[in-house]
């Protein structure tokens, strides 16, 4: 390659990375234009560690052989167990404990195969192997996202030319500045959506978060909490209380996302989501929809939890639908983006009566009338409440209890 090629070639990184392409994409097309130019990449494979609830970080792997394997690849926690010790068996732990950036094995050619990845693309008829670790600055890592690692063998006979290294000392760079665009973007996304839920988190991303700026929408709202849940912090192992919100949380809020809501906020053991569609009946609809799904689990998971001898609990849902505000409420320096009003208000009363009432689920008068006449037929009355902060008295109804 000469310096003409590798310019276009660096070129043409900086663009995709500026458009946003994905990194699976990105690596395939840089891998094929290298090849093209007569850099003879057999092999290309780029990670990055990420921040995320679940995965360490993402792995992008390109070959030409044709023989089928994931393009992308998430992986887990590697600080423990088999994941650990492959880690530490690698050549990239090396370098970082090394404090090195390049390591290259002409395996082909007499040099060791020192590490397991090596020999691997020794038997597997590579003959040059060189990986690359392009490390942040301290202060601007993320988590665990350290930098860009990357590997590139080829199996042409007389491997990598010293000229081929140079091109890829000066082509690497670029593409890890490309990944790391994309890592980034996909961080921003992650921690929007996990912290704020999906649709806050996709007004966030596309600017809405100007001070005091909110929409006033109609919506179905759903809070929930868990019953008897200052009991069981007072009496359980403190070792359990985090691994029981952790698993009552997951069931709710996995059945209010695959029902079509949004999980705006948690509130210790209460949640608050919202339902929307252009029919209100259609939104009350999903909401019973996440509602007896949740229940479905929490089910479940009391067996599970009852046959471990850990403590169980079950859920009250208070539903409601009515017009609040949605958008950025707080200070200059801390805002959060959510729902206000008084319906909000309602709608946590309502799901304290079950307490009172000894009802699992709770629903609001209103909330009723915009149900379908089929559904409404699932409803019965549980009486008229004054609910504290609310102006007017109301019916307050809940599921047939052959239905729950």
């Amino acid at each position: 390659m000469n310096h003409i090629e590798i310019d276009r070639i660096v070129d043409w990184v900086i663009r995709r990375g500026l458009e946003g392409v994905d990194e699976t994409t990105l690596l395939r097309a840089f891998c094929e234009k290298c090849a093209t130019a007569g850099l003879p990449i057999s092999r290309g494979l780029a990670f990055i560690d990420t921040l995320h609830p679940v995965y360490e970080g993402r792995i992008f792997r390109w070959r030409d052989d044709g023989v089928e394997e994931e393009a992308v690849r998430e992986y887990g926690r590697s600080d423990e167990g088999a994941a650990a010790q492959s880690w530490q068996a690698s050549p990239f732990f090396h370098l970082l404990q090394s404090g090195g950036e390049e390591l290259r094995r002409r395996i082909g050619f007499g040099e060791s195969a020192d590490y397991p990845i090596i020999q691997e693309m020794k038997d597997a008829g590579h003959t040059d192997y060189t990986l690359f670790v392009h490390r942040f600055a301290g202060d601007r890592t993320i988590g665990e996202m350290d930098g860009v690692y990357s590997a590139w063998s080829t199996r042409h006979p007389d491997g990598f030319s010293d000229g081929n290294i140079t091109a890829l000392r000066r082509l690497v760079p670029a593409l890890a500045v490309a990944i790391k665009s994309g890592a980034l973007a996909r961080i921003a996304g992650t921690l929007v959506e996990v912290y704020l839920g999906r649709d806050a988190g996709r007004r966030v991303l596309e600017g809405r978060i100007q001070r005091g700026v909110a929409d006033r929408i109609h919506a179905v709202l759903w809070f929930s909490d868990l019953r008897s849940f200052t009991t069981i912090t007072d009496t359980a192992a403190p070792g359990e209380i985090i691994p029981l919100l952790y698993d009552y949380a997951d069931a709710v809020i996995t059945s209010v996302q695959q029902a079509g809501g949004d999980v705006l906020k948690l509130i210790g053991d209460g949640t608050l989501a919202i339902f929307r569609a252009d029919d209100p009946g259609k939104a009350c609809a999903l909401a019973l929809k996440a509602e007896a799904e949740m229940r479905r689990k929490v089910r479940e998971l009391n067996d599970r939890r009852g046959g471990e001898g850990r403590p169980t609990t079950l859920v009250y849902v208070g539903l409601h639908i009515g017009e609040v505000l949605f958008g950025n409420i707080g200070s200059v320096d801390r805002l959060d983006f959510t729902v206000v009003g008084p319906a909000v208000n309602e709608t946590s009363r309502i799901a304290s009566m079950c307490r009172s009432v000894d009802r699992p689920v709770l629903i609001s008068s209103a909330f009723a009338e915009a149900l379908p006449a089929y559904k409404r037929r699932d409803l019965v009355s549980v009486g008229r409440f004054a609910l504290r902060g609310v102006g007017r008295a109301q019916d307050l109804y809940t599921l047939d209890p052959t239905l729950i």
